[in-house]
């Protein structure tokens, strides 16, 4: 029964969409697995896979009557090298199509091969295609039906040439064995040489004694700091279970007091705090409302582990001194909640956590190719259309297509293709930023990435014109519908980039940033910032495109198309000068094109309030530095180290893009933004990075160096749990690179002195991971689901060694073949094994790793 109404539902939805359906409920009923076939081919940096398709219904499938749809991360494919019952090619970014090919026939029962190769070696289980359904056709070619593939199956990366991206890949393949010779450096550290507070204060220190935390103790809040004050008591109730009120008059007896008052650490005098923990109470001093709260996170950073297992017990607290300041006053993180949705209760737990490791700014990205996210008032389709995904009969459709595996149907549950956030969502996130002191950055990418504006406003301008209203269908259109430019963006979109020579494109920009301006009004919070994007306009944009001839005409300097990227953001810049906003950007916003195709500093827009953000340390490895040194004002984002959604490391099973190579939680503690040389060795493919004739940061120029900011775009993230996952503890190693003082390891030269000095300061970092704060993550807001690394390990002369890259995990192990849980044996000592072992971290909280898995050689 259950399956004819979900028959009936697909069909339901055929029919909205203007398909028939089949009378034959069994029709295009198929299995599906994939492949892939090796990294190793005749092409270099290419790929072989393979779908294998069975007809389970009871129809046979022809050369006609049926396509398979799906995701893929974009790659260019590859004629086959030999003929195959089928062919897949791609259509749009990383929309693809499988068709069979001429004289193709599949009866019912029978199987069948197909094989399909493409460049860009795929190494991760999160690469396969994704999200595949099949459509029917009519006799005439129309479509029919769409049928959801509910048996699918990805084959296991087992062997070298689907481990490893091809014969230029140089790391080494990943197995356990490689995973504990890492490991090796890390050594277990007692509890008092742990790191007290993360990210680390500019100075710390304790005294004999300790405080009694009490729910006694009230929480004075001076004047302006009645918010602050209410925060830490929430948090303290969550942490604790113990209820602490909040007083505005000063107390007599023992307290919490906070206040503000003049403080300067290290020379900085903004963000500032001095906290004490003494007999008579708590007391801490900022010198603003920002150090105020900072101070108050230190606070519950402080509180024992035990303070969070058992509530019920008192709190003692060592009299502590702490003076603390950033080093950076920009400490940013971006998500990407266009190719793959986050809720807004998401959102919300990930400004807590910025909160708590001092993270001050969140740069929104809720308008991409894949999705606008946010509604407009006045522009309803940037919702009803560029907020949702679903089938279409091509790339040209007034709709977005499926991507990133959120299938046929539009709000489908348990997709993340589909969702916005209303007004009322945003001021709402907005107000709760603002009193964490994070500072929400709203972005429009223009004038590529703009693929959801397009085609939304396509569907404006085709409504508009049906009702006699030309003039205004033309308002606010994005696109020259004339231009044949033929152009693919790095993620292979083919109609991303909007017409910079149409008046109408800027009115569009200026009506949306007037809208969001209006709801940061309605929050109560000042819009000092907006964020254009500006990034990977590719090139072919704008060359066949009559509008983009004439605006060439009238200003001969500009010369060439590919200089009109550089036009449209200097056009932009006076339209939102106006306004007072300073504008942020991608690194291309401060960059030109010179005649060979190569990015060079543009000096345009120096002093202008323009703030490149800096991403690209690995192809063009000085050019933060180059900007820096210009006299840009930059944010640097390191790809190498502070890009949360490249995998941890090269595991087939480890989610996460690999583009340019791996970043794990290390990466993102080790950076010398004064030298970043110092800390990015290799390449993508894990080849030496060579610095000769790079240029390097001048001293005069450190100060251009406005902060730093982690980035996580969702292509392969799928829901909170994996956001979380991505994130944590990554973001612990990036808050220690944007707040803590310069480490003693960045100013040395020699590398092997060098390497020695981060190897003993990562290990202090790491054994506090492990034994603090990630078991502390558990709890947290209800527990945030973080990353915890599986065990190394070998076996020698029959006996099984292991060991973790976090030390003050567990490891417990099985030789049964189940998955070992909290009562399984615990790994103390080299112990002899015959045969094939299963091993898991645990953390103090219960919580466990991915298996690994061992067999005797």
């Amino acid at each position: 029964m259950r399956t004819v109404l979900y028959s009936a539902l697909i069909c339901l939805i055929g029919l909205l969409a203007g398909v028939s359906c089949q009378k034959n409920e069994s029709a295009g009923s198929v299995t599906l697995s994939w492949e892939l076939v090796s990294n190793f081919t005749p092409v270099p940096n290419g790929f072989e896979a393979r779908f294998d398709l069975t007809n389970t219904g009871d129809t046979p499938l022809t050369d006609r009557n049926w396509a398979l749809f799906f995701n893929m991360s974009p790659r260019p494919m590859l004629k086959p090298r030999s003929p195959q019952p089928g062919t897949v090619q791609h259509i749009n970014g990383d929309w693809y199509k499988l068709t069979p090919n001429a004289g193709f026939r599949l009866d019912p029962g029978a199987t069948v091969t197909i094989r399909y190769e493409g460049t860009e070696g795929v190494a991760k289980v999160t690469d396969a295609p994704l999200g595949p359904y099949m459509v029917l056709y009519d006799d005439a070619g129309r479509e029919e039906q769409i049928v959801p593939i509910a048996n699918y199956t990805v084959r296991p990366f087992v062997r070298n040439e689907q481990r490893l991206r091809g014969s230029a890949d140089h790391e080494p393949p990943y197995s356990p064995e490689g995973v504990f010779r890492q490991n090796q450096t890390a050594t277990l550290l007692p509890a008092a040489q742990l790191q007290r507070v993360i990210p680390a204060p500019v100075r710390l220190s304790t005294s004999s004694g300790t405080l009694a935390l009490s729910a006694s103790m009230p929480i004075y809040a001076g004047p302006g700091l009645a918010g602050e004050a209410a925060l830490l008591a929430e948090k303290l109730k969550q942490m604790t279970g113990k209820t602490f009120q909040t007083v505005t008059t000063p107390p007599t007896g023992p307290a919490i007091v906070l206040k503000t008052g003049p403080v300067q650490v290290a020379g900085k005098s903004r963000e500032a705090y001095q906290l004490r923990i003494q007999a008579e109470g708590v007391s801490i001093t900022g010198s603003d409302a920002a150090g105020v709260f900072y101070g108050t996170q230190s606070l519950l950073a402080l509180l024992p582990l035990e303070a969070y297992k058992a509530p019920d017990q008192p709190v003692a607290l060592p009299f502590t001194e702490i003076d603390d300041a950033p080093r950076f006053g920009f400490r940013g993180l971006h998500l990407d909640v266009s190719r793959n949705f986050q809720t807004k209760e998401t959102i919300l737990r990930v400004l807590d956590l910025l909160a708590f490791y001092k993270v001050n700014q969140f740069l929104f990205y809720t308008t991409e190719d894949e999705g606008w996210r946010l509604e407009i008032d006045g522009l309803p389709e940037l919702t009803q259309v560029g907020a949702q995904r679903q089938h279409t009969s091509g790339k040209e459709a007034p709709a977005l297509h499926p991507a990133y595996g959120s299938g046929p149907k539009a709000n489908e549950e348990g997709k993340y293709g589909s969702g916005f956030y209303t007004k009322a969502d945003f001021i709402e996130i907005l107000k709760y930023a603002h009193a964490r002191h994070i500072r929400v950055i709203p972005e429009l990418n223009f004038p590529g990435h703009a693929r959801a504006a397009i085609k939304a406003m396509e569907a404006r301008y085709q409504r508009l014109m049906k009702e006699g209203k030309p003039a205004e269908a033309a308002e606010y259109r994005l696109i020259d519908p004339a231009d044949r430019s033929v152009y693919q963006s790095a993620q292979g979109y083919k109609d991303n980039v909007v017409s910079v020579g149409l008046e109408s494109t800027y009115r569009f920009y200026e009506k949306v940033v007037d809208e969001v301006t209006r709801m940061y009004k309605q929050a109560g919070v000042p819009m000092e910032v907006m964020h254009i994007g500006g990034d990977e306009v590719p090139e072919g944009a704008w060359t066949q495109s009559p509008v983009a001839a004439k605006l060439l005409r009238e200003n001969p300097a500009i010369k060439d198309p590919k200089n009109l990227q550089a036009y449209f953001v200097r056009t932009l810049l006076k339209r939102l000068e106006p306004r007072q906003l300073e504008i942020h950007g991608w690194e291309e916003v401060a960059l030109t094109k010179a005649a060979n195709g190569a990015y060079v500093p543009n000096r345009e827009f120096v002093g202008r309030r323009v703030v490149p953000y800096i991403w690209n340390n690995l192809f063009d490895p000085d050019l933060g530095n180059r900007l820096a040194n210009a006299g840009y004002p930059v944010v640097l984002c390191n790809v190498s180290n502070f890009y949360f959604d490249l995998a941890y490391n090269n595991d087939p099973e480890e989610p996460g893009l690999y583009w340019a190579g791996y970043v794990d939680t290390r990466s993102n503690w080790t950076f010398a933004p004064n030298d970043m040389f110092k800390t990015t060795y290799k390449t993508a493919m894990g080849d030496p990075l060579d610095f000769t004739g790079r240029e390097r940061l001048r001293p005069d120029a450190r100060p251009n160096i406005r902060g730093v900011e982690a980035q996580l775009w969702s292509e392969t993230v799928k829901g909170r749990d994996m956001a979380e996952y991505y994130m944590l503890p990554k973001l612990m190693g990036f808050a220690e690179s944007a707040w803590a003082p310069e480490r003693p390891w960045e100013t040395i030269d020699d590398r092997a002195a060098r390497e020695r000095a981060i190897a003993a300061g990562w290990n202090v970092f790491a054994n506090t991971l492990a034994q603090r704060d990630l078991p502390r993550l558990a709890r947290l807001n209800g527990g945030y689901n973080y990353r915890l690394s599986p065990p190394g390990a070998r076996i020698q002369n029959g006996l099984l060694e292991a060991n973790v890259e976090l030390p003050g995990l567990q490891i417990r192990y099985t030789t049964d073949g189940l998955e070992p849980n909290s009562t399984s044996a615990l790994y103390q000592k080299p112990v002899r094994v015959s045969g094939p072992v299963k091993l898991k971290s645990f953390d103090a909280a219960g919580r466990a790793s991915r298996a690994t898995v061992l067999t005797p050689p």
